[in-house]
């Protein structure tokens, strides 16, 4: 049987347990949590009023681009060890797209097709090692656009062959570099993910000829320079499921994950200072940033130009945090950066652990270590690592409360206990569109 058979069979027959239902509910609520902001516009965001003018037909597939740009705007939304990248921020779109067009809110298929699609993702990133992000691909978009066509294929109830051709179809579409980090086109690349999907599932649907077996194969293959390792796209396929175990990391600040760590170890050095945050921040002579070698392969900007690059800079972060105690999401927003953050940003300089190992191998050991040299001579040192950031868990029902402010309807409905909580959050985050 070949790899894209055995997992077509694999996506249909699923049967996720309820442990993983519950998480996918949390999921949702995350999602709502990080769309909502630029859906309703609490914060700058020139690009979506642009796409809502290209894509005014407003069918499934420019609602789940829209939905999937909104959601990833802010780069605040969950993230996935096993992906390296968003998986909910594109299957969640192509989902919610697909089910307010075709009027079927089955709140158990939709979430056990959510389920299927983070396993997919994970299992691919899996598959392609961290060759593929490395060669220069995003992984949201490229791999992100075979996770929600697997999500589809569930909720659709697409035989094996229609499945097979639906892979297919999103494999030879599969793209998106991180070469874009940095500017609106990153949380576009969510977008066109989760549009891809909903065109591939159409056309596979339709009956649109295509190839059944060969393309998946391919695009692994190519897309990891040859070192995938296939198996893992299948072996012990849900024993555990891949949304449950290493499971959705939540986010609590909206700039990448991988300044997490160092604007945390930023806020613990902060906290120790006895004195005032302007104090400590005069008292500064210089900062430095230690890594494991590669480790900031994500967070590569060092001179943002505006509030979007910032949430790729490491010198910015932990310039930020040390002033305000905080990561705000005024300072990460569309506009000019914070002339005052970059007064100190420009004191930092990163320096990578060379006795580490290389990010690569293990990401889940990645760690940032901040020392601050002040103008006495005394240091300041703090060293955090990406399990300890993880073992702190982030409130996704406040972080969405305090997103939808007077919506207090829409968080009820955010629970989805029932189908009619389904169809009204769906309802109503099309209609946001």
């Amino acid at each position: 049987m070949s790899l894209t058979a055995r997992l077509s069979q694999l996506i249909l027959s699923s049967q996720p347990d309820s442990a993983a239902r519950q998480r996918a509910r949390e999921g949702m609520q995350d999602f709502l949590a990080v769309s909502w902001p630029v859906l309703a516009r609490q914060v700058p965001d020139s690009g979506l009023p642009r796409l809502q003018g290209l894509y005014r037909d407003r069918g499934a597939a420019s609602r789940a681009l829209l939905l999937g740009y909104a959601g990833h705007a802010l780069d605040y939304d969950d993230f996935h060890a096993d992906f390296r990248g968003h998986p909910s921020v594109v299957i969640l779109p192509a989902l919610l797209a697909w089910t307010a067009e075709s009027g079927s809110f089955s709140l158990t298929r939709f979430l056990d097709a959510y389920v299927v699609g983070v396993e997919m993702a994970g299992r691919l990133g899996l598959a392609m090692t961290q060759r593929h992000y490395t060669l220069g691909y995003h992984n949201t978009a490229s791999l992100g656009t075979l996770a929600a066509a697997a999500a589809l294929a569930h909720f659709t109830g697409a035989n094996s062959r229609q499945t097979a051709v639906l892979l297919g179809i999103a494999a030879t579409d599969a793209s998106g570099l991180r070469a874009q980090f940095g500017s609106a086109v990153k949380p576009l690349h969510a977008g066109l993910a989760a549009e891809r999907a909903v065109r591939a599932a159409q056309l596979a649907l339709a009956g649109f000829d295509g190839q059944e077996e060969g393309v998946l194969e391919s695009f692994i293959a190519l897309a990891s320079a040859d070192e995938a390792q296939s198996e893992k796209l299948s072996d012990g396929w849900g024993t555990p499921w891949r949304i449950v175990t290493p499971g959705l990391e939540f986010k609590p600040f909206a700039t990448c994950a991988g300044t997490h760590s160092a604007a945390e170890a930023a806020r613990e050095i902060r906290q120790r200072w006895t004195g005032s945050s302007t104090s400590l921040v005069n008292s500064i002579d210089r900062i430095t940033v230690a890594f494991p070698p590669g480790g900031d392969i994500a967070a590569s900007v060092r001179q943002p130009q505006n509030g979007i690059e910032a949430r790729f800079s490491l010198e910015y972060v932990i310039a930020a945090m040390l002033i305000y105690g905080d990561l705000r999401m005024a300072d990460f927003a569309e506009g000019d950066v914070n002339p005052q953050i970059m007064a100190l940003a420009a004191k930092v300089t990163r320096q990578p652990d060379e006795q580490a190992p290389p990010d690569a191998l293990n990401p889940a050991l990645r760690f940032h270590e901040v020392t601050l040299f002040l103008n006495n001579g005394e240091t300041l040192n703090e060293r955090r690592t990406r399990q300890q950031s993880l073992a702190t868990p982030v409130n996704v029902a406040g972080k969405l409360q305090a997103a939808l402010a007077d919506y207090s309807e829409l968080f009820q409905h955010s629970r989805l206990a029932d189908d009619n909580d389904l169809r009204e959050v769906a309802r109503r985050l099309t209609a946001a569109l």
